[in-house]
């Protein structure tokens, strides 16, 4: 089984560059979904608060026939829990439920900033990585001005900061800004859903024709080989181990051109970091 490739992170800390995203998988079939993708060679999990599945993680973990050092996990502190003393309760709460000593990565899942309390949240956080209940820190949907104010408040850098990046939403100006702060990204929906269609278009499935691999790997391999972290997700076992097997071939450098060209102004297809998203 081909080993996943890590991405170092500036507080000395690395994550694995591919992770298996688990956002609207139900509680109850997380154990079997999580464990089959484990078994297909997922190291990196990556839940949230907000997803209300975190106990079905966790059983997928507490069953996986793997060492704890050997699995990255994630989650996110839910919008409505934002506060320094309710993130200091809230993250106790998710341990218990993944049955776990620690998280590898704690994210703020949104800025929410019409509540005023990212950075209040940011020192909480701060404070738990030093106690050890927490790996590393970082952010999730944030915009450079939020990541600037809570730099400013309390001199730590977030490790990450996910965001939704894929070919018709490429991000390429947070993407240089964010390499000059040395945070890397994380990119969730990376297959850019139904409303993009990049499955069907002609580029993306004749290269991946002619490199025998589906439309989603050739997608995922365009997020590896630009050193971004991806975290494609899927209910169905036989295609995340799809989605795993994608270390076997390269894009050329007309291949990478040609999926760069797919950058679209309307390509992103879920709410904007500056909105509150009672939703988490």
């Amino acid at each position: 089984m081909q080993k996943c490739p890590a991405i170092p992170l500036n507080d000395g800390q690395a994550i694995p560059q591919l992770g298996f995203g688990v956002w609207r998988l139900e509680e109850d079939d997380a154990p079997d979904v999580v464990g089959a993708a484990i078994k297909a060679g997922y190291r990196h999990i990556d839940t949230a608060q907000g997803y209300d599945n975190e106990a079905g993680v966790g059983r997928a973990i507490a069953e996986a026939d793997i060492d704890r050092q050997d699995l990255f996990i994630t989650s996110k502190l839910r919008n409505g829990h934002q506060g320094y003393d309710s993130a200091m309760r809230s993250l106790e709460e998710s341990l218990d439920r993944l049955q776990l000593d620690y998280l590898d990565l704690f994210l703020i899942h949104w800025p929410a900033p019409a509540h005023d309390k990212y950075a209040e949240t940011w020192k909480a956080f701060v404070e738990l990585q030093k106690q050890g209940r927490v790996r590393s820190i970082g952010v999730s949907n944030f915009l450079p001005e939020h990541i600037q104010r809570i730099i400013a408040e309390t001199g730590v850098v977030p490790a990450v900061n996910q965001v939704e990046l894929h070919p018709a939403y490429q991000q390429r100006d947070i993407r240089e800004w964010h390499r000059d702060h040395d945070i890397q990204l994380e990119c969730y929906s990376p297959l850019g859903g139904k409303d993009t269609g990049l499955f069907e278009n002609p580029a993306i499935s004749e290269i991946a024709e002619r490199h025998g691999k589906s439309a989603a790997q050739v997608i995922i391999r365009w997020h590896i080989q630009q050193n971004l972290i991806v975290l494609p997700k899927s209910s169905k076992p036989e295609r995340a181990a799809e989605n795993f097997d994608v270390w076997d071939f390269t894009l050329s450098a007309d291949d990478v051109a040609r999926l760069d060209a797919l950058d679209r102004p309307d390509g992103k297809t879920l709410p904007q970091p500056d909105e509150n998203n009672e939703m988490f």
